[in-house]
């Protein structure tokens, strides 16, 4: 079981977070005041139907965009003025990013595909390919290692995503939709994949979804609605929760 750490800060500590978007000539209000803390060693849902800012939250947590107002800490640092390159090191190396649509390099091979955030920081050659090959054999797909992306599954695709993710040691996860494309049985497997790495890596995971059977493979669950966290509770025996509603939603389909 993935072990929550407590420091003299949160890992990511977010008060009062606005963001607005002009559009049109008009505001448009993604975020209104969002408080949000996560420790080391959480793995969280974050959870909303669209346009209701879990996206743009992400994006700001992940260094991706910066808030109109309120202040986002990263490790204790606030990142908010940070430079572009400094920015661009540390989602090298404290963030991991996957994504609904895997953003697999399509004429590359898993290895090569896995190795590409450490050649960013600069770890090359046989080190590389170590650190790869162990990252794709924790997710269970070290015998893919030569394959090609469409010579993979989908749920085997967001595997290859999920070692990228994790071969850097970063601090952080961010998975943005990672089930979207996938049927219920690739879903099952690649949150299994996510939670072996929340508790044998001890890394802290954020699940972005929109879907309530996700969620609950979490540890807890953020709610977001119009901009606003309107509710934030721990999840009682995530694995087996997430499998049974997994189970009745793939009945209820069929």
């Amino acid at each position: 079981m993935g072990t929550v750490s407590r420091h003299d800060h949160p890992l990511v500590d977010c008060r009062g977070l606005t963001k607005v978007y002009p559009l049109s000539g008009v505001e448009v209000h993604a975020l209104r005041g969002v408080d949000l803390r996560v420790e080391r060693g959480e793995m969280v849902a974050v959870m909303g139907p669209s346009g209701s800012g879990k996206s743009t939250l992400m994006h700001i947590i992940g260094c991706m965009d910066t808030q109109t107002g309120g202040s986002y800490l990263l490790d204790g640092v606030d990142v908010s003025n940070v430079p572009e390159k400094e920015l661009a090191a540390i989602r090298n190396k404290k963030l991991g990013f996957v994504f609904q649509r895997y953003n697999l390099l399509p004429r590359a091979t898993a290895l090569y595909n896995v190795e590409l955030p450490l050649f960013y920081a600069g770890v090359t050659g046989s080190a590389a390919e170590e650190k790869a090959r162990a990252a794709l054999e924790q997710v269970g797909i070290l015998h893919l290692a030569d394959h090609l992306p469409n010579q993979m599954s989908g749920g085997q695709q967001q595997r290859v995503a999920i070692a990228r993710a994790v071969v850097n040691d970063p601090l952080l996860i961010l998975a943005d939709e990672p089930t979207g494309a996938l049927d219920t049985a690739s879903s099952a497997e690649v949150m299994g994949v996510f939670q072996k790495m929340h508790e044998e890596r001890g890394v802290t995971v954020i699940i972005i979804t929109h879907e309530p059977h996700i969620a609950e493979f979490c540890r807890r669950k953020v709610t977001l609605r119009d901009g606003r966290i309107i509710s934030d509770q721990p999840v009682a025996n995530s694995a087996s929760a997430g499998e049974e509603a997994l189970q009745c939603r793939s009945k209820s389909a069929s």
